[in-house]
């Protein structure tokens, strides 16, 4: 599966979730910015953030799409919330391997995206 290359500078939040190093930054959909998709990815030169979707599945028991990528979104919300390896302005690099369109407003976001990031600024 191909991949599409996005590149920021934004607010991420970096945070380890079984083994894996994950960050989670917000971009919007159109030019009202409301942070409505979410982004998700590992922070690896080698995985693609399938994994991501591996551990809602093997630890989250949820074998739905919506439903692991509601739980993939409560992760990185969790880590937010408690400003967990938190960046405010890093410069980053993400290549994204999936998207996924909620069938509605989850942690006020309508989009998940996962794949792999490269953060510059670590």
């Amino acid at each position: 599966m191909s991949s599409t290359e996005l590149t920021a500078t934004s607010r991420v939040t970096v945070f380890p979730l079984d083994g894996l190093t994950v960050a989670y930054t917000t971009r919007s959909g159109d030019e009202r910015g409301l942070g409505d998709v979410g982004l998700v990815a590992v922070v690896d030169d080698v995985r693609d953030g399938e994994e991501l979707w591996r551990l809602a599945r093997d630890l989250g028991g949820r074998v739905h799409g919506g439903d692991q990528a509601r739980w993939i979104l409560t992760q990185a919300s969790r880590a937010r919330m408690v400003r967990s390896g938190d960046l405010p302005c890093a410069t980053w690099t993400a290549y994204i391997r999936r998207r996924f369109d909620l069938d509605g407003l989850f942690v006020n976001h309508d989009v998940l995206l996962t794949g792999r990031i490269a953060l510059s600024d670590r």
